[in-house]
């Protein structure tokens, strides 16, 4: 019973020395910026990015993309059921040449004086109202098919096939192709010597590599709070090793500095 006591004691013991040690997490990021108080977090970015929402309530085809997958500008990521849109397209179609025969009509009437000038009129107004009936009805038929703005990849897909969705739900995000954007915030200190169109030299952390590049942008305001000022920069040459969401830290010429 004695020799179980004090075979508690010593794990106790242990336990508190192994508690009472601290715990330090090293983070690549925040080792380089001690060892280089001039080096400043960045982060890469697409020139374009978006989210594609449904601009209808319908069900879902076969999707015609996967996750990373390039596409081109107008390419047809994925199209709803369109049965209802077109058989309101079809009707507004035929409304309209209805009401243009009826319009015919008024006019050859109105030349053997067997109607007034008002019938025709609202002859003309209903046309006019069809016509626009009809183009509401095609552009709502438009909304089944959904393409992508502009050449890109594809960074998330938020549905399924054949799952109904409503109006404004998200399908798809979109990144565009090209070269990438840097995001950085510098101290609002340096804000006399920055200019676009100066260099910088990007190194990112994900490929171990570093890229030049050059401010493309300087914030007009200044965050109060952390005293820093915000930058774009774009990269000099497109490098297929590189992502958007990439990170790393920048460093601007010694003669800059």
């Amino acid at each position: 019973m004695l020799q179980r006591s004090r075979n508690t004691a010593v794990i106790a013991a242990l336990l508190a020395g192994i508690m009472a040690t601290p715990v330090v997490a090293e983070s690549p990021v925040t080792n380089q910026e001690l060892t280089d108080p001039s080096a400043i977090r960045v982060l890469l970015a697409a020139d374009l990015e978006t989210t594609l929402s449904s601009q209808m309530n319908g069900t879902l085809g076969e999707l015609n993309v996967t996750l990373g997958k390039q596409v081109k500008k107008d390419a047809v990521l994925a199209q709803l059921n369109c049965q209802e849109a077109q058989a309101r397209a079809k009707v507004a179609a035929a409304e309209l040449t209805m009401a243009k025969q009826n319009l015919s009509a008024k006019q050859n009437l109105r030349k053997l004086d067997a109607v007034g000038d008002l019938e025709v009129a609202i002859a003309s107004t209903e046309a006019q109202k069809a016509d626009g009936a009809r183009l509401m009805a095609q552009a709502q038929s438009g909304y089944c098919v959904v393409k992508a703005p502009f050449a890109g990849r594809v960074a998330k897909i938020h549905v399924k096939a054949y799952q109904t969705v409503s109006a404004g739900a998200p399908l798809f995000d979109l990144v565009s192709d090209g070269a990438l954007k840097v995001r950085l915030n510098v101290p609002s200190t340096r804000l006399p010597t920055l200019r676009e169109g100066m260099p910088l030299e990007v190194s990112i952390y994900e490929t171990g590599k570093t890229y030049t590049a050059h401010i493309t942008a300087i914030n007009a305001r200044v965050d109060a709070v952390a005293q820093t000022v915000e930058l774009e920069a774009r990269l000099d040459a497109e490098h297929p090793d590189l992502i958007a969401g990439m990170s790393g830290i920048a460093r601007f010429p010694a003669a800059n500095e």
